[in-house]
């Protein structure tokens, strides 16, 4: 199984230089192969540029401008020429299946992040082995750059990337390590009810609290995204004032994602058999089609658009579809298993007597059947008709 594995770097002033500088020619790189693709299907009678015949240039490339293209690794150029062949693959892709394309766009140096070494030892070397007790990245052009490595890395390394956050700077790995020995048994099996009020709520009747760290850093955000909305631009103090909104929302997400897994983290611990709702996030999370108003032409009626706007800030703060991806990959690891389900009227059937009815959820935490009378949480009821499909589904699964 492949691994990934996140480490802070601590460059020094110069390496910091240098680092800037591989983004920015990378950029560059990625912008002009762009550039060229869209003229030559412009003015050469729709010609396509593939990538084999873009890596074929880059030899002359490196050789005309050996200030900013020469120094930096062969086989890291080549993955920025593949990133934009698969952004193209990716837009073509859209078009025969009739989304929406969204053609690839120019990126500025600001927007460009990542750099990839697709090879351990090509261009770049990841060396574990302490040096006067810090571990150390080379990268071409760059030097060692000493990494705060947190945790040890299992399995051999396959490709290294460097990426930047802000002011920050990580190196990536990816490991190919041989699958772990699954967790002890615990007989245990759980369905969970996705939430807002709660982030989720199990069948046993646990209630996780949905610590909404987007709602609590919104009055700073809000502060922030004005004063950078006062600032002048191409001015020092809205460059100031864009980082500081940028730290904000790498706050939350880090929160978000650190909250994700510890959830994830004790679910597996403690079950064999876990079943959840398949969500379709962003079917969920989108705005309400306008309602013309037929009396008065060019005008509209209200269609709860500021209402559902609001629920759905609430569900990309709960980090649904990010807290599910974590848990399957976790399962995997630990041998659990995990199933999906259809959520539909699992919130509005009764478990006692199986009845299917609006009226049984009067409010958002109350279910009473209107059939039986039973009642109960209404989340815990959600739950509990999650696990009983997830077990159904499994069941039927051939062996």
């Amino acid at each position: 199984m492949i691994r990934a594995y996140k480490f802070l770097m601590r460059p020094t002033v110069g390496q910091t230089i240098a680092l800037g500088e591989m983004l920015r020619d990378h950029c560059g790189l990625y912008n002009g192969a762009l550039q060229e693709r869209r003229d030559a299907y412009r003015h050469t009678s729709k010609t396509s540029i593939k990538y084999g015949m873009q890596s074929a240039q880059l030899k002359e490339i490196r050789a005309f401008d050996p200030e900013r293209q020469g120094r930096w690794s062969f086989s890291g150029q080549q993955a920025t020429l593949r990133r934009l062949d698969k952004a193209f693959a990716a837009f073509f892709r859209r078009i025969k299946s009739g989304e929406t394309p969204g053609h690839p766009r120019f990126r500025g140096v600001n927007r460009f992040d990542t750099v990839d070494f697709p090879k351990d030892g090509d261009g770049c070397r990841w060396d574990s082995t302490p040096h006067d007790a810090q571990t150390r990245v080379r990268f071409q052009g760059v030097g060692h750059v000493k990494v705060k490595q947190h945790r040890p890395v299992a399995g051999k390394v396959k490709t290294v990337s460097v990426k930047r956050e802000g002011k920050r700077w990580y190196v990536v790995l990816t490991a190919e390590q041989a699958q772990p020995e699954p967790l002890p048994a615990t007989g245990s099996i759980v369905g969970i009810d996705m939430g807002i009020a709660s982030f989720l709520t199990t069948s046993k009747g646990e209630h996780i609290i949905n610590p909404r760290h987007g709602r609590k850093a919104a009055a700073k955000l809000e502060a922030a995204q004005q004063a950078l909305a006062r600032c002048k631009r191409r001015s020092n103090r809205r460059k100031k004032a864009v980082a500081k909104v940028g730290d904000l929302h790498r706050k939350v997400r880090r929160q978000r994602l650190d909250h994700a897994h510890k959830t994830a983290l004790t679910l597996v611990r403690e079950h064999d058999f876990i079943a959840h709702e398949d969500l379709r996030i962003r079917n969920m999370s989108k705005a309400p089609a306008p309602k013309p108003d037929p009396g008065t032409p060019g005008s509209f009626l209200p269609n709860g658009a500021a209402a559902k706007a609001g629920l759905n800030r609430s569900i990309a703060d709960a980090g649904w579809g990010v807290f599910l991806a974590i848990l399957h990959a976790k399962a995997e690891s630990a041998g659990r298993e995990v199933i999906a389900v259809d959520p539909r009227n699992t919130s509005r059937t009764c478990p006692e007597c199986g009845h299917v009815a609006k009226e049984n959820r009067p409010t958002q935490e109350k279910f009473h059947c209107v059939g039986c009378g039973h009642q109960a949480h209404a989340d815990i009821v959600g739950a509990a008709n999650v696990l009983r499909a997830g077990l159904a589904r499994r069941k039927a699964q051939p062996a």
